[in-house]
């Protein structure tokens, strides 16, 4: 079976969001070395950091940059997740080799990070079951995902580039006001559920934990899978908002992006996980084994996907604030506020039931 057409492939850049070769080429002499010609094409899916493929001598490389009209912060601070990737890389073999990092935003607009491009395929909502991803294999592929967070939770982060990342006192604390501060900077208009989680959240925060290293932003489509064996992690992906901290929280994030087939038809259709598909773990399931994995209680399932969701929901805000505004024509994100919304409806379901599978 060929799953090639799994493997993410670039397109023409969007409109608006070109970058100007000769500049770039002009640093790549300079700064990573003598090249011909250079190609850009841009991987189209994210939703996050502008991510292009650069061909340059033969080789085919990523470039990152902050997308346009955002102000300056960690979650598109693509400096720091370059020196992020530089330390991780020698106790992590999981993430992508970092080539060069340009902090002159005269070249070409903003601040860019090279590294190398790892191939392998990465698995969407759009996926179908006719490309062979039977139910056993979304079992098999479902506990290679929580093994892979549970793994990064175990790396030794107090190497240096690592131990200066964050501040892991305070951390759900900090997490919860500043996710709330995210949601009253970008609303375009009232989501009582969405509010009703926000003053949850705060009433019923956990103590923060043991820190280890978080990705924050860990889902099936920040990882790279091994074409030759489909259910083999090869390097994961977007590494810009990590630090160190409580690692419940990450576990949330996944959690929040981990749809189940009784879930929103609005939140299924957004495709940002094949997770509702037969044979995947449940979300019980995924905190059980990642419980059994790292040694450590996940305390209130409830309270984490609650915390998950509304992660989730403020960042299709920003994007759907960031496309009312005109600062992006990516017209995927001008339904977005339907997905927050039933984000937020999802969040209070559970609240209410109590429990974090079997929703419908």
């Amino acid at each position: 079976m060929t799953y090639h057409a799994l493997i993410d492939i670039a397109a023409p850049v969007r409109d608006g969001e070109a970058i100007p070769l000769d500049a770039l080429r002009a640093w790549w002499n300079a700064a990573v070395g003598p090249v011909g010609g250079i190609e850009v094409e841009q991987f189209p899916r994210g939703f996050s950091n502008l991510t292009y493929l650069v061909r340059a001598g033969g080789d085919e490389f990523v470039l990152r940059r902050p997308p346009f009209g955002v102000a300056p912060g960690v979650a598109h601070d693509v400096l720091r997740e370059g020196r992020l990737l530089a330390a991780l890389r020698p106790v992590y073999a999981r993430v992508p080799a970092m080539v060069a990092l340009c902090d002159d935003a005269g070249v070409i607009g903003a601040p860019f990070c090279v590294m190398e491009r790892v191939r392998g395929l990465i698995v969407r909502g759009a996926v179908s079951p006719s490309l062979a991803f039977g139910a056993s294999q979304l079992r098999a592929l479902s506990a290679a995902a929580v093994e892979t967070l549970a793994g990064l939770h175990a790396v030794d982060w107090r190497v240096p580039g690592l131990d200066t990342l964050g501040r892991p006192e305070g951390y759900v604390e900090r997490q919860v006001a500043g996710w709330s501060k995210r949601w009253i900077a970008a609303r375009t208009s009232d989501v009582p559920d969405v509010e009703r989680v926000v003053a949850w959240l705060a009433a019923h925060a956990p103590a923060t934990g043991e820190p280890t290293l978080v990705h924050n932003d860990f889902k099936f489509d920040n990882l790279v899978l091994d074409p030759a064996d489909p259910t083999r992690v090869r390097a994961v992906l977007d590494w810009e908002m990590a630090t160190i901290g409580d690692p419940r929280l990450d576990l949330a994030t996944t959690l929040g992006y981990w749809l189940e087939a009784g879930d929103p038809p609005p939140l299924l259709a957004l495709g940002i996980g094949i997770t509702a598909l037969p044979g995947n773990w449940t979300r019980e399931h995924v905190v059980a084994a990642w419980e059994a994995s790292t040694g450590r209680s996940a305390g209130d399932p409830v309270w984490l996907f609650a915390f998950g969701l509304f992660k989730v929901a403020v960042i299709a805000q920003q994007l759907f604030a960031r496309y009312t505004a005109g600062h992006t024509r990516d017209h995927r994100f001008a339904a977005l506020d339907r997905a927050v919304a039933a984000l937020g409806a999802l969040a209070t379901r559970a609240i209410d039931a109590d429990r974090i599978s079997s929703l419908a």
